[in-house]
């Protein structure tokens, strides 16, 4: 088998409309559609960058909480690739968004910092 690349993430949100705004507004995807399952009851949205499909969100009636720390056994964050990782922080904490503190990677000396979606999941900013 050879995988070619990643075809998508899957989110569930407890509150699909406040994470679509985050996912959107915040941080730039684009929705590029939308379908309600009604026999899930469940929302499923299906966001890009830069044209290419990488987060599906979803919602699911009473989905338990995940566990915000500590560092938990499953997948630990997302990662998004930025030119300017300063300039991207400032432009998160204007639109209100708690961020940690700028950091470097000791492996690559690349800047990063995480910062969380509305449900507390872990997302990272990354120097390209």
């Amino acid at each position: 088998m050879q995988i070619n690349a990643v075809h998508h993430i899957a989110i569930i949100a407890s509150d699909y409309e406040r994470s679509k705004e985050f996912y959107r507004d915040a941080l730039g995807l684009e929705l590029a559609a939308e379908y309600y399952r009604a026999e899930r009851d469940s929302w499923m949205g299906k966001l890009t960058l830069n044209g290419q499909y990488i987060v599906e969100l979803f919602s699911f009636p009473d989905s338990p909480p995940r566990v915000p720390g500590p560092e938990a056994h499953g997948l630990r964050h997302l990662a998004f690739e930025v030119d300017d990782v300063p300039a991207a922080r400032a432009e998160l904490e204007a639109k209100g968004i708690e961020c940690e503190k700028l950091r470097t990677d000791a492996n690559t000396g690349k800047a990063m910092f995480f910062f969380r979606d509305p449900d507390q999941l872990p997302l990272e900013i990354y120097q390209s």
